[in-house]
């Protein structure tokens, strides 16, 4: 394979580790019901757990994380530079939000948003996840929580991850895909209908 055709294939499988739905996969091997056809619709592990299955949303919160993990861990290995890193950390996450295994019918794309950023700097992954933890806490809200964490992702950045251009529009971009995923969510919160976390509702998590 030319050299400058493998930073491309790795986006692309980047795009597909992406498309694999953990919160899918897990409730058919547990049988349990299709987490699309539950609470808010959302394959991830916010949804998963209205289920009342805890294991089966932390099989899904672990898989979703790892699918993160993975991806920019291997571009990483390889040696290539930040633009190509970037690529790849967003495209994991566009594979998780528009899957193209299951008719681009995804998640929220907050925890392989997590393990991306843990794997692009752990310091700002671990700032962001302090702040969802925080927010989280307080309000029992994941929605809000994972909003209050996309907003803070780019500014933490900023101050963590000086001077990597490619990377700081990386956690912009997918900051942005992340709020833009939670607007109906917003629009919960607004009118105070948004489900809280655990609890077995029909509001989008």
């Amino acid at each position: 394979m030319p050299p400058a055709v493998l930073p491309i294939v790795l986006v692309i499988a980047a795009y597909l580790i992406g498309s694999i739905s953990f919160a899918i996969i897990v409730s058919r091997t547990m049988r349990m019901a299709d987490p699309r056809s539950y609470g808010s619709g959302n394959p991830g592990a916010t949804n998963v757990l209205r289920s009342g299955k805890k294991k089966a949303a932390l099989f899904t919160l672990l898989g979703d994380t790892l699918k993160g993990v993975l991806a920019v861990a291997t571009v990483q290995q390889l040696g290539f530079a930040d633009e190509w890193i970037a690529a790849v950390a967003i495209a994991v996450i566009v594979g998780h939000m528009w899957p193209i295994f299951f008719r681009f019918q995804g998640g929220k794309g907050v925890a392989t948003a997590a393990g991306v950023l843990l794997m692009l700097d752990w310091k700002l992954g671990l700032a962001v996840l302090v702040v969802w933890l925080l927010v989280a806490l307080a309000t029992r809200l994941s929605s809000l929580a994972a909003i209050v964490a996309a907003i803070s992702a780019p500014l933490l950045c900023h101050f963590l991850v000086p001077n990597r251009p490619a990377i700081f529009g990386a956690v912009l971009a997918i900051a942005a895909l992340l709020i833009q995923r939670h607007k109906r969510n917003l629009i919960n919160l607004l009118a105070g209908t948004e489900g809280k976390i655990g609890q077995s509702v029909k509001a989008n998590d």
